[in-house]
């Protein structure tokens, strides 16, 4: 098996350099965040433009946003505008009364594991969401995993998920964690081309395997040509 250097080497190759596609400010992060639902790249997108453009994003801006007027601003990212107004303006409440208006600010002087229990209080940030935002936001280079991908890494290694999204999530921030260097740039690096790879080609059903770059040193792909395909759990 190469190591995973390697293999992202070959992933980077195909797929070509990957730069984020969100806001990476920790605060603008939670915004963009809740500008689409069912959240993705593209319905946060259409939604944040829409949010800039018709109200704009800043605490003060979204407190003193007609709720209504909010929530239509927020439909072209999807369902529950009404839903996701109201959050929005909770999270710049928030990061106005604890916060100064700063939420980067606020977090600096925090260890991490403060800066990780303060990220999670915010609606719909668990862990894999507040990975993303240490990683990013330059905050911390921890090991963070795309939270709709994390079988990409784990099919490759071990040639299946584990039983349950937590298990596979965790193994594939641990094989990260072991050969990814513990530098932001190396991590966002990995980050990007595992979320790309997974959106791509090793999708949840249905993986595209024969058009993989990395298929010769797959796990998963060698069980399928052994005749046990790995279940997809």
């Amino acid at each position: 098996m190469p190591p995973l250097a390697q293999l992202l080497d070959t992933l980077e190759a195909f797929h070509g350099e990957q730069t984020p596609g969100w806001p990476v400010d920790p605060y603008l992060f939670l915004v963009w965040w809740h500008c689409g639902y069912p959240a993705s790249d593209a319905a946060c997108a259409k939604g944040w433009q829409s949010l800039q453009s018709r109200i704009g994003v800043e605490p003060d801006r979204l407190l003193a946003a007609n709720p209504a007027k909010l929530a239509l601003a927020l439909q072209p990212g999807g369902m529950v505008p009404e839903l996701r107004a109201m959050r929005l303006q909770g999270i710049a409440e928030r990061v106005q009364k604890e916060f100064g208006g700063d939420l980067r600010a606020g977090l600096n002087g925090m260890s991490l594991a403060q800066v990780r229990a303060a990220l999670k209080k915010f609606p719909n940030i668990a862990d894999p969401g507040a990975d993303r935002i240490l990683l990013f936001g330059g905050i911390s280079p921890v090991a963070a995993v795309p939270s709709n991908c994390p079988h990409v890494l784990v099919r490759i290694r071990i040639g299946r998920e584990l039983e349950n999204y937590g298990r596979t999530y965790s193994e594939a921030q641990r094989i990260i964690a072991a050969e990814v260097p513990a530098t932001l740039d190396a991590r966002s690096r990995a980050y990007l081309l595992l979320k790309q790879h997974g959106q791509q080609l090793c999708k949840r059903t249905n993986p595209k395997c024969g058009a993989c770059p990395v298929a010769a040193d797959c796990a998963f792909v060698a069980g399928k040509m052994r005749g046990r395909p790995a279940p997809v759990k």
